[in-house]
């Protein structure tokens, strides 16, 4: 249990100092009243060391699975009669990760001290997104807590699932890219370099092909200068991860990555699976429509689709249907675009919204699919014409100096 220090008057009105063990603030408030001290301050009295420690325990990275699987276990817990309280004191012992055990004490100590449960997560915007907290204010609201909870596990890890497919459809075209990145580089700084001596003779015979020339200055160029690249390569990763943090380069990365050949449409087909399920999941919840449109905005992935959905909830405040500007932005589908203007009119936009995702995601599997046989016999082609052109440009100024002796 953690230790509080305080600063308390007495009944005779002396002032007095000490710590006290208890689970949470709250529970040493009460143990303070029970002594008949006033408290005036209390405040936690951990060590520098043991807050470091739990700092740097908090920034380990959450896996969306381990999240998932924790709000199933708390849907279940309060689904079987067990107090909100108790529930997240027992997940919070029983978690395996030391950052998410401290999140999950947190939450606890923050709803015994009279928070709302979706304030309390909101502290924590790293772990539980928007869309966590306004499903958890919606079911705290509506009296289904525990509904709202499962379906938001449900929705991650069907997220998570999407995302590891695309990782493993795309792990052996990635494999191909470093191996031919690395057998390249292999043979132009340490095979190339063998033929120094004899290319510098045929030159001065009569001229070597431009091929050849080119490859011998890259060839130059890396043994010289290929640690400077390397680093500088590194160097530019993170100084273009903390550029497409900001809105301006996450606005330019996005709209790139929906111009690209094959993969555009699988990027913009899974935005709006993503933006149709949240929307329709925040919806079936109870959620007010503008509210769904912006937290559901925000969780689509991509800034460009972002905005425009944005802009259709500036129209729907006005007093227009959620299909008319929709249709305007031109990045959704005619087809989604029909079947949520007919939902509108039947009056089951939420159902008919989650059953868009779920088409939306089997054409995006299928479409990925393709793309994944399109790009591995694509990246084979690549590798073998630049190996040809290695080995083309060192084994033709031998073949000419073969033709000359002849």
């Amino acid at each position: 249990m953690p230790e509080f220090s305080y600063t308390a008057r007495t009944l005779a009105g002396e002032h007095v100092r000490g710590a006290i063990v208890a689970e949470s603030r709250r529970d040493a408030l009460s143990l303070l009243f029970d002594r008949a001290l006033f408290p005036m301050k209390v405040e936690d009295s951990e060590s520098f060391g043991v807050k470091w420690q739990r700092l740097l325990q908090s920034r380990r990275r959450i896996k969306a699975e381990l999240l998932a699987t924790n709000l199933t276990q708390l849907a279940d817990l309060l689904q079987n009669g067990v107090p909100l309280l108790a529930s997240l004191k027992i997940l919070a012992e029983q978690a395996a990760h030391p950052g998410l055990a401290l999140i999950l004490r947190d939450v606890h100590d923050r709803v015994a001290d009279g928070l709302s449960l979706d304030k309390a997560l909101a502290r924590h915007p790293r772990v539980f997104g928007e869309l966590t907290v306004s499903m958890v204010r919606a079911g705290s609201e509506g009296a289904f807590l525990e509904e709202a909870l499962q379906r938001t596990a449900d929705f991650m890890q069907l997220q998570q699932e999407l995302k590891s497919r695309l990782v493993g459809a795309m792990a052996y075209p990635a494999f191909l890219a470093v191996a031919g990145f690395v057998v390249t580089t292999v043979l132009v700084v340490f095979f190339v370099p063998k033929f120094t001596a004899l290319f510098e003779h045929l030159e001065r015979a009569g001229g070597l092909p431009s091929s050849t020339v080119a490859l011998l200055f890259l060839s130059d160029f890396l043994r010289h200068y290929g640690l400077f690249v390397g680093a500088a390569a590194i160097g530019l990763v993170p100084w273009l991860r903390k550029v497409f943090r900001r809105r301006e380069g996450r606005l330019l990365l996005d709209r790139w990555k929906l111009k690209i050949p094959l993969a555009g449409p699988i990027f913009l087909n899974y935005a709006v699976s993503r933006f149709c399920r949240v929307l329709g999941t925040l919806l079936r919840n109870g959620v007010p429509l503008l509210k769904s449109l912006e937290i559901s905005s925000e969780s689509a992935g991509n800034l460009v689709l972002a905005q425009a959905i944005v802009a259709s909830a500036e129209n729907i405040s006005t007093g227009n249907t959620l299909s008319r500007p929709l249709a305007n932005c031109g990045l959704i589908p005619r087809t989604v675009m029909a079947m949520i203007s007919v939902a509108e009119e039947s009056n089951n936009l939420d159902q008919v919204l989650v059953n868009i995702a779920d088409g939306i995601d089997r054409k995006t599997a299928r479409q990925l699919d393709i793309m994944v046989r399109l790009v591995e016999p694509m990246m084979l082609m690549v590798m073998g014409a630049v190996i040809l052109f290695v080995l083309t440009a060192l084994l033709l100024p031998i073949f000419d100096m073969s033709a000359a002796l002849g």
